[in-house]
């Protein structure tokens, strides 16, 4: 493992971006919302991510050029196409656009179809809870998981983002719907480690801590068991549905994962008359939770997103933990 400091990281993504034919303003935009990804300690979704993006660019399956679009509106709620663009230039965009639409009505909701793998999903939650809002996001993906009792890898593990502002830091919750994400596994693979727990079946359907056999299969383990890929049929066909895109069967027809549906859902709670009083709830909730009998006195209970703040301080201090392979790949781009 090496240390990159942050904006040594941000040069070289936007000089491979730039090398793709990537305007300057996406290209910088692009690589910072990457760097920042591994700057807060989600390695599997920053720059351990950065050469899959390459190659579906260099394969034609990404269109730098390709910015997503409004196509239809409905009040609050607006359908935009992704046109096949940068998936993490994409979702900013419809955050960033939903977030205009809750400061106009209270709820703003954009539906995209059509956009690629959008990297770190928290990215986008954490925007609306800098804007004093409630997020609730989700995208499909591919088939990556088997519905419960079945053996066919049919089900997306259709990442779930929620977000909630606090006065410590947002409360961040960002999660697959199987136990551990394609990128967590690849992250295993790559360190040689078994999974701590089982997180998969094998090819002969035999249940695995070999995170090798887990990609090869794609029948991850969900969450939850069958509650798991039930939640994930459902955020599959609503996607889908308030898009007008693609879903997670449709997605498996295509060579390589694209043209998911994502859907990016904010409440602007600044217009409540009761909005401090609810922030004083929401942070007596926070402390009460961390004041929890730690079962493991060295690890003391937190919740979601709590060390966010700490793990970035930490990063820009030393430098943001690499594997030497992963940077070695980069440069090579």
């Amino acid at each position: 493992m090496m240390r990159i400091p942050f904006e040594t990281m941000c040069a070289q993504f936007e000089r491979v971006l730039e090398s793709r034919d990537m305007d300057k303003r996406d290209a910088v935009l692009c690589a910072r919302l990457i760097a920042e990804t591994s700057l807060e300690g989600v390695y599997t979704h920053g720059a351990n991510r950065f050469a899959s993006l390459i190659k579906g660019i260099d394969e034609k399956w990404v269109d730098v050029h390709s910015h997503a679009h409004k196509s239809d509106s409905f009040g609050p709620l607006e359908r935009w196409d992704g046109k096949r663009g940068v998936g993490n230039l994409n979702a900013h965009s419809c955050m960033k656009r939903a977030i205009e639409l809750a400061k106009e009505h209270t709820i703003g909701c954009v539906a995209l179809k059509h956009t690629n793998h959008w990297m770190r999903p928290g990215t986008y939650g954490l925007m609306a809870a800098k804007e004093g809002c409630i997020a609730l996001l989700w995208t499909n993906t591919m088939p990556l998981m088997s519905p419960w009792g079945g053996a066919d890898t049919k089900v997306g593990n259709n990442p779930l983002v929620l977000a909630i502002p606090s006065e410590e830091g947002p409360l961040l919750v960002d999660m697959a719907m199987s136990l551990f994400s394609y990128g967590k596994l690849e992250t295993y693979v790559r360190e040689k480690k078994k999974l701590p727990v089982p997180g998969g079946w094998d090819e002969k359907g035999e249940l695995t801590t070999n995170a090798e056999s887990i990609l090869q299969s794609k029948r991850s383990l969900p969450i939850g068991f069958w509650k798991g890929t039930s939640l994930a049929l459902a955020l599959d066909l609503i996607a889908a549905t308030l898009s007008g895109g693609r879903t997670t069967r449709s997605i498996g027809s295509l060579p390589e994962e694209g043209e998911v549906s994502q859907v990016f859902l904010v409440f602007d709670i600044s217009k409540f008359p009761d909005q401090e009083e609810m922030q004083r709830e929401i942070q007596a909730t926070l402390e009460d939770l961390k004041d929890s009998t730690p079962l493991d006195a060295e690890k003391p209970v937190r919740y979601p997103g709590q060390f966010r703040e700490r793990t970035r301080k930490e990063n820009l201090e030393k430098g943001i933990p690499v594997d030497e392979a992963v940077w070695n790949t980069i440069l090579t781009l």
